[in-house]
């Protein structure tokens, strides 16, 4: 009897051996990302490849999943993710994979590398909590190979930061760099190209970027055009100079013969709310006559960052350590209350958009001490503390010694609406992607770092009926993968590295919300990257299988 059984277990493991397929799924809707119709079909995935999609009744597979009912679609594209140092703490991403994200993609301005000596002490001085990552790296390729081999469940990918090669080299001054000064920032721009970056990302709002003038960023993506790579940007204005901004940065792409992206799409503050429709028309127009502009947007109508950008970026010169002294000479301090309760026509004054403090909300904060005020707006916390909006702010910039994390309520939701249905929309959270382990829940967040993508179907689709469940995979996939270069990845297609989404589009639904940011989103069913799955009926399989995605150019 025990031989019997033996022999069984052979042929067991031998015809599990010789299985044609790793994974079918059969019974689904193939929604392929291309905004067609979905069709009826079974999808089989050998390694990591998508092998065949058809009709497989008479093939096996180690693993069968029967997707009757549901979505069968190519996973999701984060545009802009703010996950590098998250992914560091916990690989799993769960905020996003929960969502269908199998590709995070960096790069805002800011990037992993180049980074020379003062940069590294720096990171790894603004690392807080017990668990600190030594920066072992130096160049954005080190980084990337470095998540790779540490083991993360999502691919990752990354534009080179004009703000990381313009810190590298000049500092954080304002001042224009030298002739060889830029020779040796493209210099680095053509090292990351050909370490795998997909173009140069800018982030212009923000010092030391605020700095960089037109013709240097020019000649940055010039230098990043032999190898296919983009130029994508957080533009100088999403307010007052809004049209300005989408003007720059269309200029930009022309002249360095490159595609140009618009992160996160938004206009800021209700008097430029109606400017939308000039900059769709603007990038439409620049689209018929050969240039390559696209953008894509998070859905939510506050968007979150540093409370310092509620300040002049003249007063920002030299970096943070700098304005956190300026801060506390009273006459700075004068100047910065006045400035900061101005309708400024050559920075971005975000605050002053928001149109009250009361629109303000505090979301983290470095020191525990401070972490009572987190969740609150800055209307509430300034009474708690019996002062001023504008000396709060400051106060807690200073007690913090840091940016400190707010969110700032600027959008309109009919321009949301608006964007969202434009074929060369797709979609970014502009955030981490975290899990709901303690050692996230100390710090609150936006919760676009947990709702973002579902958030386009469940309430954009299912509720709102803005688009159909056919085109909201096209713009989270397909339209993504076209704006990055890449190949193999956006489409369900034989010969496509397999990374595959099943759930049912119907039970897709976000739940975060800015009292509660960090709640999962749920209906995402089963997850595959690169063919190993690491999302199976709605749980984490704590698989890692993610890659570093390389950009056209790349050489090593």
């Amino acid at each position: 009897m025990k031989q019997l059984v033996f022999i069984c277990l052979i042929c067991l493991l031998f015809a599990c051996s010789n299985s044609k397929y790793d994974t079918i799924i059969k019974n689904g809707l193939v929604y392929d990302g291309n905004g067609e119709a979905p069709y009826k079909a079974d999808l089989a995935i050998k390694n990591d490849t998508i092998a065949f999609i058809g009709d497989l009744s008479k093939e096996s597979a180690t693993n069968v999943i029967d997707a009757k009912g549901m979505a069968i679609t190519p996973g999701f594209i984060n545009m802009l993710s703010w996950a590098p140092n998250s992914l560091i703490i916990d690989g799993n991403s769960q905020g996003d994979i929960r969502q269908g994200v199998t590709l995070e993609v960096f790069g805002e301005g800011g990037s992993m590398g180049p980074l020379n000596a003062k940069m590294k002490k720096s990171m790894e001085e603004d690392q807080t909590g017990p668990d600190r990552i030594p920066i072992g790296w130096n160049t954005l390729g080190e980084y990337m190979h470095f998540m790779e081999k540490r083991g993360i469940s999502c691919n990752i990918a990354s534009y080179v930061g004009a703000t990381t090669i313009r810190e590298n080299i000049i500092g954080e001054d304002n001042r224009a760099p030298t002739a060889a000064e830029l020779e040796s920032m493209k210099g680095l721009v053509k090292q990351a190209m050909e370490e795998g970056a997909l173009g140069v990302g800018s982030s212009l709002i923000y010092p030391p970027a605020f700095f960089a003038k037109t013709d240097e960023l020019i000649e940055l993506c010039k230098a990043a055009a032999p190898y296919g790579g983009g130029y994508i940007s957080h533009m100088r204005s999403e307010g007052n100079n809004f049209i300005e901004a989408v003007n720059e940065l269309i200029t930009i792409a022309k002249e360095a013969k490159v595609h140009g992206e618009i992160y996160h799409l938004k206009a800021g503050g209700v008097n430029n709310w109606p400017k939308m429709d000039s900059v769709i028309k603007l990038v439409e127009a620049a689209r018929a006559a050969g240039i390559d502009i696209a953008a894509n947007m998070y859905t939510y109508t506050a968007g979150a960052t540093g409370m310092t950008a509620s300040m002049p970026p003249s007063l920002q010169d030299g970096g943070f350590g700098k304005l956190w002294l300026r801060l506390q000479d009273p006459k700075i301090r004068a100047e910065m209350i006045k400035a900061m309760k101005t309708d400024a026509k050559d920075w971005e004054n975000l605050y002053y958009g928001t149109g009250s403090p009361s629109k303000v909300l505090l979301l983290g904060f470095r020191r525990d001490s401070l972490s009572k005020y987190a969740g609150k707006t800055l209307a509430e916390v300034a009474k708690m503390r019996n002062t001023t909006a504008e000396d709060c702010a400051i106060d807690l910039i200073i007690q913090d010694s840091s940016r400190v994390g707010v969110a700032y309520f600027l959008m309109s939701e009919e321009n949301i609406k608006k964007q969202i249905v434009l074929p060369w929309v797709s979609f970014g959270s502009d955030a981490e992607s975290a899990s709901t382990d303690p050692v996230f829940m100390k710090q609150s967040t936006h919760p676009r770092a947990y709702g973002n993508f579902a958030r386009v179907i469940g309430h954009y689709v299912n509720e709102e009926k803005v688009m159909t469940v056919e085109k909201a995979i096209n713009k989270l996939s397909k339209v993504a993968a076209t704006s990055l270069h890449i190949q193999k990845r956006g489409e369900l297609k034989v010969g496509n590295y397999a990374d595959v989404l099943v759930f049912d589009p119907s039970k897709i639904k976000d739940h975060a919300t800015f009292e509660k940011p960090r709640q999962y989103a749920t209906g995402m069913s089963h997850v595959w990257v690169n063919g190993v799955q690491v999302l199976k009926e709605g749980e984490h399989t704590n698989a890692k299988p993610g890659r570093f995605v390389k950009g056209p150019g790349a050489k090593m």
